[in-house]
């Protein structure tokens, strides 16, 4: 690997899964994350997640979320580290005392856009629940909100779209 994508391949990007209902998107999420080097997943909230030893759920419920995830992360879910998070305003304090900046990836008065976003710091990139957004008591957690600026008459991506071009941008231009 040539040098400057060398130095762009050893940035630390993870993302935080809070509330995505569907176990596709987080399927694809986990592949999506695999394929572009994310550092971590962390699933909060409602969000579904493979299954792991010691795992809390219902074997059968466990099972049944895994195979599903598993239709479109299709191996990725041993590829990539995640782990699953009771609390979402732990997690955040974690990562922010852990030096991350965090940035919610929705639209707000206050977004940044996409392609103007810079930091030289490792990134958490927080997604939320596919159709109402994040909620304003968290996003009042974040030390950032970007948001993908639309030209269509869409008011907005899909989680895993939307997802995969930020982390494009973060992976090779927010630097």
């Amino acid at each position: 690997m040539c040098g400057i994508l060398q130095a762009m391949a050893n940035h630390t990007i993870s993302i935080i899964v809070h509330d995505i209902r569907s176990t596709h998107n987080v399927g694809s999420l986990m592949r999506t994350a695999e394929g572009i080097g994310i550092d971590h997943l962390y699933f909060t909230g409602y969000s579904p997640y493979p299954s792991k030893v010691g795992d809390a759920r219902l074997p059968h419920i466990a099972r049944k979320l895994d195979a599903q995830i598993h239709k479109t992360a299709l191996g990725a879910e041993h590829m990539v580290a995640w782990s699953h998070h009771d609390s979402l305003a732990q997690l955040i304090d974690q990562l922010k005392a852990d030096g991350i900046r965090l940035c919610a990836l929705e639209q707000a008065d206050q977004s940044i856009p996409l392609h103007t976003y810079h930091t030289d710091q490792p990134i958490a990139l927080l997604l939320g629940r596919e159709v109402e957004g994040i909620e304003p008591d968290i996003l009042a957690l974040v030390d950032d909100i970007i948001e993908i600026p639309m030209f269509g008459k869409k008011e907005s991506f899909n989680v895993v779209q939307a997802a995969a071009m930020t982390l494009f941008q973060f992976r090779f231009h927010a630097r």
